[in-house]
């Protein structure tokens, strides 16, 4: 509760979960690309968190592939290393730290070398029988978006992807592979050709860590499982939606990479729409992942098309002072570090409601979240009012992602004293304070879901097209002068000052960073 809050008591309840698949079959993980940087900050701590926890399966194995050189020991060394600074439980549990390393050991060679994974698949064979995993496979692409055809055919070559026939099936072969899922609508196409080939689409599970946070999962539930507001989520009382990704950090020595992808293919495309879909969705029939995926695709089929000279209007791109220095970067490039959209789902819920999204590098301060801006009051009632009065504020219902987890409520209320003067209040529930228990790594239930068959989220390969299919006539034109001027913005700032324009045509103005 800050100076203007109001203080929110939460009750929760104990009890069984109202969704739980229980612990997950025996498997046996490879990650490919061990000794990279998502396998030492992110993938090896939330495996521990889950084996400190009691959540990985109780016969389990983790095979680290890398193609350089690896030895047992010496690999877990190094992730040990990784746990004692990116581990979210400190200092680390020795005892539950050496029942996971017995879990780890290695593999190496060319994701192309035929002889690399026949060892491969001898190993498994191996740990199938010391460690009872069953057979069960879980393959995590965690490497470059270019190697993932090489290794997918490597694997079916070796016979260690097999094609579920049949719901349920064992032993099971999944896949997970990182994003981007593709580079536009053309090549995110073949890669799923490529995907398809050998597997069902039910093994395959894109991740995206967005869909793994708790205040992300937490938007279906407040909205489904609360009567008093999904009556208001509609055109008749929501005047716009914001969703803002804003990042206070630079490209961070990434500039090859960086230049080559830029915001909309980094941000927009995957995180920022699959939490645009989760807000705009119609409920659907059950909790059930298929379901679920279905709504969300029905929002991306029916957001409006934004092509050609109609961009620059639609958007504002931008970069920050000092980017076209950055190592790898090319001089003259086009790519954003920043970008702000308007867009429009034309459907029966949200016709005539604008969408605004921003996201980008540089700017003032680390925040994910979502505003919904409900319409104002007739301001006829108050109209013989003071000053206040005059100054009344719309409610603002902001859902916050990241850094502090939480759900805020704005409206008005009337300050103490003889005359009628109002003033904005919030209502603010901080999600770890609330429940009094650390909230997880997005990983770390992403991860468990994936073992646990469950794909509610992940994309979907149809969503995924869905996706690059509206944002891939965007990047065309921004690849051009057709799409507008690319805006030279400060860092540490807002971002572009033209972005204000956006909100500003039809009378509003984005929320304050």
């Amino acid at each position: 509760m800050d100076a203007q809050g109001v203080h929110i008591e939460t009750h929760p309840r104990e009890g069984e979960p109202v969704f739980s698949a229980g612990r997950p079959d025996p498997c046996t993980l490879v990650l490919f690309g061990a000794t990279g940087d998502l396998a030492e900050r992110k993938l090896f701590p939330a495996l521990f968190e889950l084996a400190r926890s009691g959540l990985l399966p109780e016969h389990f194995a983790i095979v680290a592939f890398s193609r350089s050189k690896l030895e047992d020991a010496s690999f877990r060394e190094h992730v040990k290393e990784g746990l004692q600074k990116f581990s979210r439980t400190q200092p680390l549990d020795e005892a539950a730290w050496k029942r996971f390393a017995d879990t780890i050991e290695t593999a190496s060679g060319g994701y192309d070398d035929p002889e690399a994974f026949k060892r491969l698949a001898q190993k498994l064979q191996d740990i199938a029988k010391r460690h009872k995993t069953e057979g069960n496979q879980l393959y995590y692409m965690a490497t470059p978006a270019s190697t993932f055809p090489q290794i997918i055919k490597s694997l079916a070559d070796a016979d260690l992807l097999k094609r579920e026939e049949q719901p349920g099936q064992k032993p099971w072969h999944r896949l997970i592979i990182e994003k981007p899922f593709g580079h536009d609508l053309e090549s995110a196409k073949k890669l799923n050709k490529e995907l398809g080939a050998v597997l069902d689409e039910k093994q395959i599970f894109r991740i995206d860590h967005y869909l793994g946070k708790e205040t992300v999962q937490n938007i279906l539930v407040f909205r489904f499982a609360n009567a008093i507001f999904e009556p208001l989520w509609n055109r008749q009382h929501i005047d716009h939606v914001e969703i803002t990704a804003s990042e206070a950090i630079g490209v961070e020595g990434r500039g090859g990479f960086y230049d080559e992808t830029g915001v909309i293919r980094d941000m927009v495309q995957n995180h920022l729409l699959q939490v645009l879909a989760l807000c705009a969705m119609e409920p659907p029939v059950s909790f059930a992942a298929e379901d679920i995926r279905d709504e969300k695709n029905k929002v991306f089929r029916a957001l409006r098309p934004v092509e050609g000279e109609e961009v620059a209007q639609h958007v504002v791109v931008g970069q920050y002072e000092g980017y076209q220095d950055e190592t790898g970067v090319k001089k003259g490039s086009r790519t954003p570090t920043y970008v702000a959209m308007k867009m429009n789902i034309d459907s029966w819920r949200w016709q005539g409601v604008p969408f605004y999204l921003r996201a980008g590098k540089n700017l003032k301060k680390r925040l994910t979240e979502v505003s919904i801006h409900f319409k104002s009051v007739p301001i006829g009632l108050f109209s013989g009012g003071g000053a206040s009065c005059q100054r009344l504020q719309p409610n603002v219902l902001t859902l916050r992602i990241q850094p502090h987890e939480g759900i805020a409520l704005s409206f008005e209320s009337k300050i103490p004293g003889e005359d009628v003067n109002i003033g904005g209040v919030t209502m603010d529930m901080d999600y770890a304070e609330s429940f009094k228990k650390p909230v997880p790594e997005a990983y770390e239930r992403l991860l468990l879901d994936c073992m646990r068959g469950n794909a509610t989220l992940f994309a979907r390969q149809d969503s995924v097209e869905q996706a690059w299919g509206y944002i891939t006539p965007i990047l065309q034109a921004l690849e051009t002068e057709a799409g507008g001027k690319v805006h030279t913005y400060a860092k540490g700032s807002k971002g572009p000052d033209a972005a204000d324009a956006l909100p500003a045509k039809n009378g509003r103005r984005w929320s304050a960073l």
